[in-house]
């Protein structure tokens, strides 16, 4: 059996699993929180109480980001922008500011341009697994973290972040290889990875997985890792966790609940102070 996550923090991303895109008006009582994650295949806004509870969460579906390089500048301005006033429309609030993030290894100035180009002010920027490192509270480990473009990891020793590293794999990886294997459209192959029948896509794209362990044991080797957190939108496709168990042979593999949702919420959860 698996090793779960803390409940606490299951429960928040069943919370934005029930809330995403709801637009229903819902007032903040108190203190909020917002986090703005600039991925490569979406966006996604969260805001949450003083104490990391989600209080709204709106994702937008995009290629405008790739590899940490946003393609379409202003495309991301308007989705951010698009955002933000749906969520203060739903809690009645203004938001000014926000904490946003980078994959390791790549300029944080370009997440931080889009931020402000949208009219808030960047209260923080941390790069993505470190950010799920500090949710957790994660003493020793690593957290990998498997977007649309890249591959974030973050190896945590004695509390502290002590190696980051990004690669350019991810879930548009799956969906070419299944294109070419199939011989169809990318956004034939996207849909089929999203929806088509598990069973037969995994023997398809295992290597890709595989290939993804092994990029991530290269990171790690040496570095006394045991337990490795993963989260992002690829480890999503049923199965995975098994591909990665198998692969990183006597590593403690730690999914979470939904983890497309995991990087966001770290975001907004981040301490600022």
């Amino acid at each position: 059996m698996m090793p779960v996550f803390p409940d606490i923090i299951n429960d928040h991303l069943k919370a934005i699993e029930r809330i995403v895109n709801n637009d229903e008006t819902a007032p903040v009582p108190k203190g909020f929180q917002v986090g703005i994650d600039l991925g490569t295949a979406d966006i996604v806004l969260i805001v949450t109480d003083t104490n990391g509870r989600p209080l709204a969460a709106f994702l937008e579906w995009a290629e405008v980001v790739r590899d940490g390089i946003v393609l379409d500048y202003w495309g991301a301005v308007e989705i951010v922008k698009r955002l933000v006033t749906k969520a203060e429309q739903k809690l009645n609030i203004k938001i000014e500011s926000a904490v946003t993030s980078y994959p390791p290894g790549t300029d944080s100035r370009t997440s931080k341009n889009v931020l402000i180009a949208a009219g808030l002010q960047v209260e923080a920027i941390i790069d993505e697994p470190s950010s799920v490192a500090h949710l957790l509270q994660i003493e020793n480990g690593a957290v990998v973290d498997i977007g649309g473009g890249t591959t974030g990891i973050s190896v945590v020793q004695d509390k502290k972040i002590v190696y980051t590293a990004d690669e350019a794999t991810g879930g548009r990886h799956i969906t070419l290889t299944l294109a070419g294997n199939r011989k169809i459209s990318y956004e034939h192959a996207e849909e089929l990875k999203l929806n088509g029948p598990a069973d037969e896509i995994r023997a398809v794209i295992s290597p890709v997985f595989q290939k993804m362990s092994d990029i991530v044991q290269s990171h790690i080797k040496g570095r006394n890792v045991k337990k490795i957190y993963f989260t992002g939108g690829t480890c999503c496709f049923p199965g995975a966790d098994r591909i990665f168990k198998e692969e990183l042979d006597g590593m403690e593999i730690i999914l979470p609940y939904h983890p497309l949702y995991l990087t966001p919420l770290a975001i907004a959860s981040y301490n600022k102070g």
